[in-house]
């Protein structure tokens, strides 16, 4: 066998440090595996090269696929129409953004609205308080389980976050209705929220302690002692956040700024006179969890805001049933709610989503071979941001080619602050869509009565989008 000056080399340096080159190690890295380890780089001018390259500047930079660098077609055949957009700056709301911009493409064009908005920071106040209430509570339920219990474990990992969901976003509006965003402001920590956050899940955490060490031992002094822990939460979010309106008055104003009517309104009644629905029967998740059984209902346990809420279910289906009814909707008129993995071979340039957008592969002299099914089990993908979906463009066939979904990144991120998803990248990076009931099948609504399988909260699909 040939051995290489490198080779050599490596294993000299290895024997002058007295290491023998026989040494079984069960399982680490011995000198001999060392040596044929590095013979993967030889050195040769290609390699030097990349390395030179990749020694000052990003992977993805030199990365991306010379043969994809013109600009997609921006034409679609069916979009719902939307006024604005919104951006959630440095904060993980996405989920309430995208939410409350489903129900504010309602409201423009049922009304014939400028491009107004609701207040991201109002549900966002009582989401921090709700999960601050979800934590302290699972704490006292499983106050008897070892310290060392995953579910336990779990809970002192995860004591709050400003990530969520749809359910969040249903959850919440049922419970304290909506304001629109004049009515409660945007303050720096609900625009930055690492700081705040950070100081709640400590005292959380601390509070935690408190409630699992046996000196409170009945229910109702438990209880007591909750209440009192949330009144301190609840004082830290006036501060940061501001103090939630109880009523307001509201002047409603036509795209020419002409005055419709002003009234005064609860957060409540507010949600009432302009929707109405129960967004908790209305609307209908699906997921393509590649990882699980189609056509079965799934529960994650804890995913929820609310304590007294519901845990989200959604109903696992093919790509291919997916579409169909993320099309009906958008030929419907109706935003959704819809959530992928948006890291994944984003051109934030251009705003293009692209499965050929870079040649990893190509760069590093490698192949990625995973499918999604292999991705999801193995934590290498999952749902990490939500946005909402506008747009389709279909063929002549009723196929489609390619998406296009509202983002909250802002109006100069991406294609004039949205993002197009080739049909390709669709299938790869796509999880949840949010449809409304009447876009629904009946077949799948049919599976929506099976008694759902229930996850646990560390199951991949439990990642929180923000």
């Amino acid at each position: 066998m040939k051995i290489s000056m490198k080779t050599l080399m490596t294993l000299a340096l290895v024997f002058s440090a007295g290491v023998s080159y026989a040494q079984k190690t069960d399982g680490g890295i011995t000198p001999e595996m060392l040596a044929r380890i590095s013979e993967s780089y030889t050195g040769s001018p290609e390699q030097k090269a990349v390395r030179n390259a990749l020694a000052t500047n990003p992977i993805s930079a030199l990365a991306v696929n010379a043969d994809n660098l013109a600009m997609i077609d921006t034409h679609f055949s069916d979009v719902v129409p939307t006024k604005g957009i919104t951006d959630q700056q440095s904060s993980g709301r996405c989920w309430l953004f995208t939410g409350l911009n489903v129900l504010r493409a309602e409201m423009i064009d049922e009304y014939g609205l400028g491009d107004m908005y609701f207040s991201q920071n109002y549900l966002f106040f009582y989401d921090q308080l709700e999960k601050a209430n979800l934590f302290l509570q699972a704490i006292i339920d499983t106050r008897d389980l070892p310290f060392e219990d995953r579910t336990v474990d779990w809970l002192f990992r995860n004591p709050l976050s400003d990530g969520g969901q749809f359910t969040g976003v249903s959850n919440l509006i049922m419970k304290y209705g909506v304001v629109p965003a004049e009515v409660m402001p945007e303050t720096y920590s609900a625009n930055n929220t690492s700081q705040m956050a950070s100081l709640i899940k400590r005292k959380l955490r601390e509070y935690a302690l408190e409630l699992r060490d046996g000196s409170i031992r009945k229910e109702a002094a438990l209880e007591e002692r909750k209440v009192e822990m949330l009144s301190e939460i609840y004082r830290m979010l006036v501060y940061t956040l501001g103090e939630p309106p109880v009523s307001f008055t509201w002047t409603m104003r036509d795209a020419e700024g002409n005055e419709i009517s002003t009234k005064e309104y609860t957060p409540k009644s507010f949600y009432d006179e302009y929707f109405g629905d129960d967004l908790e029967t209305n609307y209908i998740m699906v997921m393509n969890d590649a990882s699980r059984e189609y056509g079965k209902v799934y529960e994650i346990e804890y995913d929820r805001h609310v304590y007294d809420g519901h845990n989200w279910l959604y109903v696992n289906l093919p790509i291919e049933k997916i579409k169909e009814m993320a099309i009906a909707s958008i030929k419907g008129g109706k935003a959704m709610y819809f959530s992928c993995d948006v890291g994944k071979f984003l051109d934030s340039r251009k705003g293009v989503l692209d499965i050929d957008n870079y040649d990893y592969e190509s760069l590093f002299g490698v192949s990625f071979g995973m499918d999604k099914q292999e991705r999801v089990r193995t934590y290498d993908s999952g749902s990490t941001h939500a946005m909402t979906l506008i747009a389709v463009d279909l063929d002549e066939n009723g196929k489609p080619l390619k998406w296009m979904v509202e983002n909250s990144w802002g109006p100069s991120a991406g294609y004039q602050g949205k993002l197009i998803m080739t049909d390709e990248w669709f299938d790869e990076y796509m999880f949840r869509v949010v449809v409304e009931r009447q876009f629904v099948p009946g077949d799948v609504l049919e599976i929506l009565k099976q008694q759902p399988i229930k996850l646990p909260p560390w199951d991949p699909m439990f990642t929180p989008e923000d």
